[in-house]
């Protein structure tokens, strides 16, 4: 692949708890195809985990057939994850809500720490919610 090739994948499953396993399977196999390292590829399964975990249990309760678009571009060995769902809007990197989380670490029992991580490994990202789905775009190094 010449080096400033760029590959690209999008990929739909139902926001449910077990498509997680095809996801992460569809995110592993892209990762080999474009060239990415062993911590490049973990770094976005854990982005996209947290991304789809979030959807299925607090977007849909639990879980709902309505879709989750993954989309994967790869280029000079970094990654760009775009995540799209139906579910209510909610911006898991809104102004404010990095430091609310931090400041709740100390009393609270779960919840809130997948987003702290998920800033943490990304290089940038945007939120927008656009014709009833949110739309996450997050670079990985």
């Amino acid at each position: 692949m010449p080096v400033n090739a760029v590959t690209t994948r999008v990929a739909m499953f139902a926001s449910r708890a077990a498509e997680w396993k095809r996801a992460r399977a569809f995110i592993e196999e892209f990762c080999a195809q474009a060239g990415i390292g062993r911590q490049g590829c973990l770094r976005t399964d854990l982005v996209a985990e947290e991304l789809f975990m979030n959807t299925v249990k607090h977007g849909h309760a639990g879980g709902s057939d309505a879709p989750i678009w993954i989309g994967l571009a790869a280029q000079e060995g970094r990654v760009m994850l775009s995540y799209e769902d139906f579910a209510p809007p909610f911006n898991p990197f809104a102004p404010g809500r990095l430091e609310m989380l931090e400041a709740l670490a100390p009393t609270r029992r779960e919840g809130g720490l997948g987003v702290i991580l998920a800033q943490g490994l990304a290089a940038s990202f945007d939120y927008a919610y656009l014709f009833g789905r949110n739309r996450i775009r997050v670079a990985l190094a």
